[in-house]
This record gives C-alpha cells, structure tokens and sequence, in this order.
C-alpha cells in the first residue's frame, strides 16, 4: 500500500457544480473516477493530459448531478461503473431522469457492481475502503484512504447534505455523521460540493456535527 496515499486531482463539474475526483497510483498511472457528474469529456480530457489510464466509476451516491457524465465516459472507455445497491434504481429513477433533461444530463447506464459496507477496493498499490453513510441517499457512501475521505453529499465544508429529496433520512444522517467524527481530526475531507476541510475543523465549525 501507498503510505503517502494516492495522488487526486479534482475536476469540478455541471451547472451544481460537483466535484468529481481522479485518484490515482503514481506507481501504474492507473486511476478511478469518483463521481462523474457532468461533462465527460472534460474529465476524460484531464486524465489524457495526466497520463493515466481509467480502470472504474465510483459513484457516492446516485443523484444525476453525481452521474450525468457517467454514459459519455463508458461509451468512451467501457470501464465498469460502482455503486452502493441501496442507490442503484435512484439512478435511473423517475426523478433523476426529469433533473437530467432539466440539466441536459444523460440517464445513466445500469451499474456493473455494488459496494458492501466496509469493502476495500484495490487500486494497485493503493487501499480504498467503503462506508456506508445512508441519510442524504439510502445508499450514499464514503470512501476513506490513507488519512482522506471523499465524502460526496454525506458531509460539506461547514454542512451536511440535504435530507428532504426522496430517500432522504435525517435520522440516518446523523448516524453516519457520528461515524465520520470518530476519524482522527487531521483527517482531510474531500465533499462532493464546494471546499475540502478536516475533520478537527468541522468539528470546530460545522453545526451538524
């Protein structure tokens, strides 16, 4: 495993702007997507440019704006595409397709795998492990290495996602969220919209938490 962690750049896309993250092993220049919410070929633009090779998808959640870019990509590279099972049928849901002809989003193609709680996906010389953070999503995840947590709509910079769409449960929320303080405070957190923070600093300012 990489004791530094992996290297990530973020690429912020889509009019909500999401920011979808590239991580990647300096060791192979293979790399995953995390969250590729609009503009494929942006993204897919910023990994040329790097040098890296894309292996998966991984999705935090199922909402369009984190998924919208994912039919471009695939038809571009056909790699597969992850995703927490509570949140597979919100992707093609009735109301992630109205947002994605509001936004000019594609609907996204049926995922080719599913995360367990806890699960550790392999990035060559890199370790990525999965928590399940229901409450924005019932399916929502985290995913947590080497010191940094991407956290998609689980928890922001000052905020936490919101709980009033379908599926939403500010009661698992809450759960989840005493979960990630439990984290070293110097644990970076990198949110699916807006700034990066740490755990010590949300701690501090972040009313939710």
């Amino acid at each position: 495993m990489n004791q530094n962690g992996p290297t990530f750049f973020k690429i912020i896309v889509g009019e909500l702007e999401v920011n979808c993250y590239i991580i990647y092993s300096e060791q192979t220049k293979n790399c995953f997507i995390i969250d590729p919410g609009d503009n494929g070929e942006k993204i897919l633009k910023g990994i040329s440019e790097a040098g890296l090779n894309p292996q998966k998808i991984l999705l935090t959640h199922g909402h369009i704006d984190h998924c919208g870019g994912i039919s471009y990509i695939v038809s571009e590279t056909g790699i597969p595409v992850f995703v927490h099972k509570e949140d597979s049928l919100l992707m093609n849901s009735r109301r992630n397709m109205e947002l994605g002809a509001a936004f000019g989003l594609d609907t996204p193609p049926e995922p080719d795998g599913y995360f367990k709680d806890r699960e550790i996906i392999k990035l060559d010389d890199v370790d990525i492990e999965v928590f399940h953070t229901p409450g924005h999503t019932p399916g929502s995840v985290c995913f947590k290495t080497n010191g940094m947590i991407f956290t998609g709509d689980t928890l922001f910079h000052g905020s936490i996602g919101r709980t009033d769409l379908p599926g939403g449960n500010f009661s698992q929320l809450e759960e989840s969220l005493e979960l990630l303080k439990k984290f070293p405070g110097n644990t970076k957190i990198h949110p699916g919209h807006g700034e990066s923070s740490d755990i010590k600093q949300e701690l501090r300012i972040n009313p939710f938490l």
